[in-house]
């Protein structure tokens, strides 16, 4: 089987591209953003995020290397908060935050009091706990 000359070509061409340029990767500032707060009575989750709300890290019990009802602690809340912290903190400038608290679990002070730990200074603290409204359905007449 003989090669045409598109054939040579194509296959010239390719070898000889040059490889792609890799850009450096700009390092982002975040010196004010939130911290959001979830502490249930069986684990707790806190996460750095920018103005906007995206996020910049987090950690969860879990992730630290808590497990079963130990997760919903508040020590581990503490532990938590500083993990992700720390993360925010160092690869983003993490100064100034506005506190979002959600949830009724022992993890809540603790928290808030890492923040401290950590030279975060908190600007605002919110409670976004939800309140039920309306309640759950009643149950079905009983018949007799």
């Amino acid at each position: 089987m003989t090669m045409t000359d598109e054939q040579v070509t194509t296959t010239t061409e390719t070898a000889a591209a040059p490889a792609p340029v890799k850009k450096k990767k700009v390092k982002r500032s975040v010196p004010h953003g939130q911290v959001h707060i979830m502490a249930s009575f069986n684990n707790t989750i806190v996460t750095f995020t920018d103005s906007n709300g995206g996020a910049l890290s987090a950690a969860s019990a879990g992730s630290c290397g808590f497990r079963g009802s130990k997760k919903g602690t508040a020590y581990v809340a503490q532990v938590v908060c500083e993990k992700a912290g720390q993360i925010a903190k160092q690869q983003y400038g993490f100064s100034k935050a506005d506190v979002y608290v959600k949830g009724v679990g022992l993890g809540r002070e603790a928290a808030i009091r890492a923040l401290a730990g950590l030279n975060i200074a908190v600007d605002s603290i919110r409670d976004v706990t939800g309140v039920p409204h309306g309640g759950v359905r009643p149950p079905k007449a009983r018949r007799v």
